[in-house]
């Protein structure tokens, strides 16, 4: 059976979508397991790519996609008056992927809180399947939470970002 990503990845995102929470495809030289709402230690989510087909000919480790809960970076509290949370515009990850604030673990992030952004402006970058994917802003405003943090997982329609329109 060859693999076709595109189907494979609209598979994926329909899944994401459904109360399914198992779901194995198999042929003779390939698995595919997937499983949502499994409580992952952060050891195994490292060892094993999320949502990524394995391909060989024996029976592989079934893959895990699973929820990932991260604690949200908190703004500034200087002197700002305090931010309507019912105005904030969030910015959600459109796939599956890890999640990486700069270009380079040396380079600085695309933004930080308090950062303007335009439409249009690169603010992170989503790696699925070994490709790395830019993420661009389709609204304008101030940065004021980076909830996703650097180099983890992240689901299909999971807020990312948090932005000011005003």
């Amino acid at each position: 059976m060859s693999v076709d990503f595109q189907e494979l990845r609209e598979l994926l995102t329909v899944i994401a979508n459904t109360d399914i929470t198992e779901f194995t495809l198999k042929s003779d030289d390939f698995e595919l397991t997937l499983r949502k709402g499994l409580v992952v230690s952060p050891s195994a989510v490292t060892s094993i790519p999320q949502a990524l087909p394995t391909t060989s000919e024996t029976p592989t480790t079934p893959l895990v996609e699973s929820p990932v809960v991260t604690p949200a970076v908190t703004p500034e509290t200087s002197a700002s008056p305090p931010i309507d949370q019912k105005k904030l515009l969030d910015i959600t990850s459109p796939m599956v992927g890890t999640f990486y604030r700069a270009p380079t673990p040396d380079d600085p992030p695309f933004v930080e809180i308090g950062d303007r952004i335009a439409p249009g402006q690169t603010v992170c970058i989503l790696e699925a399947m070994k490709l790395m994917n830019e993420l661009e802003a389709e609204v304008s405003g101030q940065i004021v939470e980076i909830v996703a943090q650097n180099g983890e997982p992240v689901e299909f329609g999971q807020v990312l970002m948090r932005v000011d329109p005003g």
